[in-house]
């Protein structure tokens, strides 16, 4: 939920300080920096909660927390290729490839009731999903509304 707040109240606030000022870039730029500072704001949890994290990497798949900072710093990648206009589009295709390939990661996770910023206390489990699923797809839209059409 986190997450969407940073999104929206970014967006709203360079969209507002826009029209205010000679600043302006429009919504376009105000859509991708949002995004960016959302991935800046979600990858500080993949440092800062690498372990529990880890916990939502399915049991079978080796080098957890190593694949939990990867993802963290790829979206500080993704963060600073949205925020570059020449390498947006193909940013934006490997963002959605992104949301699209960790979207098992957060279901295993609600399954097993995991919390990815406390390992001992239980997560909100599969209701979660009624959230995250839509938030998932909300992010893949937000992603080629911005970067990609």
């Amino acid at each position: 939920m986190k997450p969407l707040f940073v999104l929206l109240i970014v967006y709203v606030a360079l969209l507002a300080f826009g029209s205010h000022t000679s600043f302006d870039k429009g919504n376009i730029f105000a859509g991708n920096m949002a995004m960016s500072v959302m991935l800046l704001f979600t990858a500080i949890g993949h440092f800062k909660f690498k372990t529990s994290m880890a916990a939502m990497v399915p049991l079978f798949i080796p080098k957890k927390v190593e694949i939990v900072v990867f993802t963290g710093v790829l979206e500080i990648v993704f963060a600073i290729g949205l925020s570059i206009e020449a390498t947006r589009f193909y940013t934006g295709v490997a963002l959605i490839t992104f949301l699209l390939a960790i979207l098992p990661a957060n279901i295993y996770a609600a399954k097993h009731r995991i919390n990815y910023e406390d390992l001992y206390k239980p997560g909100p489990g599969p209701k979660y999903l009624w959230f995250r699923i839509p938030f998932q797809l909300f992010l893949i839209g937000w992603t080629w509304y911005f970067s990609i059409r």
